[in-house]
């Protein structure tokens, strides 16, 4: 090993202990506010979801905002990120106190989990492309969960576009074709655009975005479902 390569790892070392410490002392400030603030003595997992939602919404805004080229709103984004670990770790000693679990266990469960569905990183599983790396992700989750279809986990109540997404990745993972478009959009306005278009169509007619591509999502699972009970019977 040469000293350069020392030199590294000592870097890294030091980096990962920096990390830590700071983590720790977030979990040492909420220990503090939950024995000494009453407001935060108060809150429970439900009377804290609206805020989790908030925080959520907040570091997407930021993402959004943020330009990679420049490096504008780096700033903005770690604050952001900041407030939504404050809410994970608030979660974690609120399920500690119950004795559920702390944040030693949400950890440790995202560790094992990344390990697991990386089979081509921490395994000898090889894969051809990124394409088969999420069908590996949804078969294995499938097989953790003991889920019958790949549908399952999708919460219902998402947005029409975000359910479509989802649904068509999982999709991908049976081989189930979903026709491309005719045209291609050129770039991410361009993209936009086409959605408002189809919007102010649907407008037009009388008809709901939102349902109509609900509906087209439904049949979509469908075409799965019957993917999936001819995967079972063969």
């Amino acid at each position: 090993m040469t000293d350069s390569t020392h030199s590294d790892n000592a870097i890294e070392y030091a980096s990962s202990l920096q990390m830590l410490e700071a983590v720790g002392r977030v979990v040492d400030v909420v220990d503090t506010l939950r024995r000494e603030c009453p407001w935060d003595a108060d809150q429970t997992h439900a009377s804290l979801r609206p805020y989790l939602l908030e925080e959520a919404h907040e570091v997407l805004e930021a993402l959004h905002s943020l330009d990679e080229r420049t490096g504008k709103g780096f700033e903005h984004l770690a604050e952001e990120l900041g407030d939504l670990l404050f809410q994970i770790v608030f979660h974690a000693r609120i399920a500690a106190e119950a004795g559920h679990f702390g944040l030693e266990q949400v950890a440790r469960g995202i560790h094992d989990k990344l390990c697991i569905r990386h089979p081509h990183v921490f395994g000898n599983r090889e894969v051809l492309d990124k394409a088969e790396v999420v069908a590996n992700w949804e078969n294995i989750k499938r097989k953790e969960k003991g889920r019958k279809s790949v549908l399952e986990g999708i919460p219902a109540s998402l947005p029409a576009l975000t359910r479509a997404a989802k649904v068509i990745r999982r999709a991908e993972s049976l081989d189930v074709a979903v026709k491309l478009p005719e045209s291609d959009p050129e770039g991410e306005e361009s993209l936009g655009e086409a959605l408002i278009d189809l919007v102010v169509w649907s407008l037009s007619r009388g008809f709901d975005a939102e349902d109509v591509l609900r509906g087209a999502v439904n049949q979509l699972e469908e075409r799965i479902q019957v993917a999936e009970a001819q995967l079972d019977i063969n």
